[in-house]
């Protein structure tokens, strides 16, 4: 493996007495390579196992992975647990209630890691892995991920129900995507990881009977699909919560088939459709659609860059024992 140390971009100013002081953040792709060196076996075998249960669960800890980064950066708060009154965590936030899936995963992973490897292995780090995994399982390409995250001790459930939505605009989610350090570029690629999972009817019904309030079907959706998706969503609240697949043609094998779809009208989120006819990333989604192995290196680097938002390392943090809760 190499062994070239990554250095983050990142730096802390700040002034006591006039004096100013930088901090940098560093992380290795060989931070574990004496403390842990069974590290990525361990991962790689839970997030095998798990799939094989269910192979649903390479989205889901792809999706977990975004859900964590995208609030106060990759802590591994996302899979803190509530304590009564006193500690507030993310997963009952409405970005994540009832949707995101693959917490017990990462616990159990966890709890293999800490037999091998006691109090070495961040939760943050083996959740990063754990997408890694997930995504090469499912059929991306295999990316080098730098190491030495620690876990951070707040939860912020306020920013978790602010993350990018399916019902927001493009113009939006590209603010909040610049945000976190990330381009429109970033925006195009990482919105390729639906070419794996589901979503629920409520997420995009409105596209099937009412787009924009017209009382009419979203008009540029394809026939076929449209026919289809209005017999598995009726317009009824209780096939809100059922479940369709993102990508119906290869459904369980990540590739570049949901760039096709977008090119052929038969993207299923508006916030994905959108990708095709805006002129910022029409020709972005037209080329991935065609040279499958750009985007599948170009899904690598963009992961890699959002697995290095805002991630705590030296003394910053904690190494969990329990992904749940704060040692």
């Amino acid at each position: 493996m190499e062994q070239k140390a990554f250095k983050c971009p990142f730096v802390n100013l700040f002034y006591v007495f006039f004096l100013s002081h930088l901090v940098f953040c560093q992380l290795d792709y060989r931070f574990y390579g004496s403390t842990c060196p069974s590290l990525t076996r361990i991962v790689r075998y839970g997030v095998w196992s798990a799939i094989a249960n269910d192979t649903r669960m390479a989205a889901s800890l792809v999706r977990l992975h975004f859900h964590d980064c995208f609030v106060n950066g990759c802590d591994a708060s996302i899979l803190l647990d509530d304590i009564d009154s006193t500690f507030v965590g993310e997963k009952t936030a409405r970005s994540n209630q009832n949707s995101v899936r693959g917490y017990e995963v990462i616990d159990k992973i966890k709890a293999n890691v800490e037999k091998a490897c006691p109090s070495t292995v961040s939760c943050t780090d083996i959740l990063t892995l754990a997408a890694r995994e997930a995504a090469n399982i499912a059929g991306a390409s295999y990316w080098m991920v730098p190491l030495g995250r620690r876990d951070g001790r707040t939860a912020n459930k306020t920013a978790a129900n602010e993350l990018p939505s399916p019902f927001e605009s493009l113009d939006n989610i590209i603010a909040k995507f610049n945000a976190k350090g990330l381009d429109t570029k970033d925006v195009v690629v990482l919105s390729g990881a639906h070419t794996i999972g589901f979503a629920q009817c409520f997420t995009f019904k409105q596209r099937l009977f009412n787009f924009g309030g017209s009382g009419k079907p979203d008009p540029d959706l394809e026939a076929s699909l449209l026919k289809g998706l209005q017999t598995v969503c009726p317009d009824q609240v209780d096939s809100d919560t059922t479940l369709v697949p993102l990508d119906s043609v290869t459904t369980n094998r990540f590739d570049n088939s949901y760039y096709r779809n977008l090119v052929n009208s038969s993207g299923l989120l508006q916030s994905d459709h959108v990708l095709s006819t805006d002129n910022r990333t029409a020709s972005m989604v037209l080329s991935y659609s065609r040279y499958p192995y750009l985007f599948l290196k170009d899904f690598g680097a963009s992961m890699v860059k959002m697995a290095n938002i805002g991630v705590l390392t030296g003394q910053d943090g904690e190494i969990r024992k329990n992904c749940k809760v704060v040692n």
